[in-house]
């Protein structure tokens, strides 16, 4: 072990030695891979490296995500926040915590079309603060709130980060969209129960309702809510009904969001040029990173760490639940330095033959793997949400932070709920597959 441990220890200085210079993390990983095998390997490092990129490159499953980024980078362009909001006000005016509650809703029925956790946050956010700022909502809670529920843009499917997860560890991306649903609900369900307690024990810092709306009004008002409605029934439903693939779904929720779009006249050529740049760019980023992951995880399988790894932890006697609780402490302190599709397709290589030796379900691992990354994007340093909503509010870092912690602590409770009740993730792609 002591000579795994040197390799390692090399390799990881390597990395952080080219991250530390600025060099880009696909780059930074494939330059990892390769010293990993030019120099404990005796297989090729330069063929090796060129067949497994195209692999990952040509990869049918990825193509589902350039697809979601896109529909994600159009709608982002468009008045569905907006509309969103008109239509959900009028319902939360006697719930305690009223439009606090807008941020927990709207983030759920916009991670339903978006896939991406900075982008549901941004968009939501650009509704809701102002809106809740000029109606007098304290602004700590009203952030906290923000910041928390736009996670649910990776949890709620479609779900970018369970697209990449689903490529590295070989798994059904549309069982793992399924498997989202319920852990999805059910954490969104614990943000506004939250609010409900917060409210009840704040009584003063909540202000009274502008004015009261009759339930035909309220009806009137949810007409805003249709297209969202329709659009996330085209994507979700589709795959539910098994009509339609990952893909193929992504493929219609594009069509849906640019019919959407042109019928609300916010679809330019100009943003239409826009939209295709911004998916582009950032779907170049995360192939790029894939890439390089998937020689990383090539080179480690030819050195064989990932097995010595898995037999060293085999060796400690963890129980099952030492070990999620083990893995939850180290994705949460990656989480501090790491991008959520950096930490994934960094670790799946080493991890997943220790997860499956110790028999937890690939399946289920999932959707853990996406909560605690969640967790990460409101953490400092590097917390996406936090630097999103830094942008908005010009707060700092660290107040932001603090007003999201409840919202990191409820993402723990969830974990010990799901390893509690597996069945909540399970559930519904066994009903599928009947």
């Amino acid at each position: 072990m002591s000579s795994d441990l040197f390799v390692t220890l090399l390799l990881i200085v390597a990395l952080f030695a080219l991250l530390g210079s600025g060099v880009w993390i696909g780059l930074s990983l494939a330059g990892v891979a390769w010293i990993g095998m030019e120099l404990f390997s005796s297989r090729p490092a330069g063929d090796a490296m060129a067949v497994t990129i195209w692999g990952t490159a040509s990869s049918w499953t990825l193509t589902a995500l350039p697809l979601f980024v896109w529909m994600g980078e159009i709608l982002f362009r468009t008045r569905l926040s907006e509309d969103m909001f008109r239509g959900l006000a009028p319902w939360l005016e006697r719930v305690p915590g009223r439009l606090l509650h807008t941020n927990i809703i709207g983030c759920t029925i916009f991670a339903a079309v978006s896939g991406s956790s900075a982008a549901t946050c941004a968009t939501i956010g650009k509704m809701t603060l102002p809106e809740l700022r000029g109606r007098g909502y304290p602004e700590d809670i009203t952030i906290g709130t923000l910041a928390g529920a736009g996670t649910l843009g990776l949890l709620i499917p479609p779900s970018i980060i369970m697209i990449v997860y689903g490529v590295s560890a070989n798994v059904s991306i549309a069982q793992l969209f399924i498997a989202g649903v319920l852990p999805g609900l059910l954490l969104a369900t614990l943000f506004s129960g939250y609010i409900v307690v917060w409210a009840l024990f704040s009584p003063g810092k909540i202000p009274p309702i502008a004015q009261r709306t009759s339930f035909l009004e309220k009806l009137y008002a949810s007409r805003h809510l249709i297209p969202v409605v329709v659009l996330i029934g085209l994507v979700l439903g589709s795959i539910y009904a098994g009509v339609a693939t990952a893909t193929e779904a992504a493929a219609l929720g594009v069509l849906g969001s640019l019919v959407i779009s042109m019928a609300q006249g916010s679809m330019s050529w100009a943003t239409f040029k826009e939209s295709l740049l911004g998916g582009t760019r950032l779907y170049c980023m995360i192939a790029l990173i894939l890439a390089g992951a998937a020689f990383l995880t090539l080179s480690m399988g030819y050195i064989g760490l990932p097995r010595h790894l898995a037999e060293w932890i085999a060796t400690l006697g963890l129980s099952k639940f030492a070990l999620v609780l083990a893995l939850t402490a180290f994705y949460v302190v990656l989480g501090c330095f790491l991008d959520g599709i950096s930490m994934v397709v960094l670790t799946m290589g080493v991890i997943m033959p220790t997860v499956q030796k110790a028999g937890i379900d690939p399946l289920w691992f999932g959707i853990f793997i996406v909560i605690v990354v969640e967790m990460a994007q409101v953490t400092p340093p590097v917390g996406f949400n936090l630097f999103v909503l830094q942008g908005m509010t010009k707060r700092e870092i660290g107040t932001i932070a603090r007003a999201a912690f409840p919202f990191f602590l409820l993402m723990v409770v969830m974990v010990v709920m799901l390893y509690a009740f597996p069945q909540l993730v399970t559930f519904l792609p066994e009903q599928m597959q009947r």
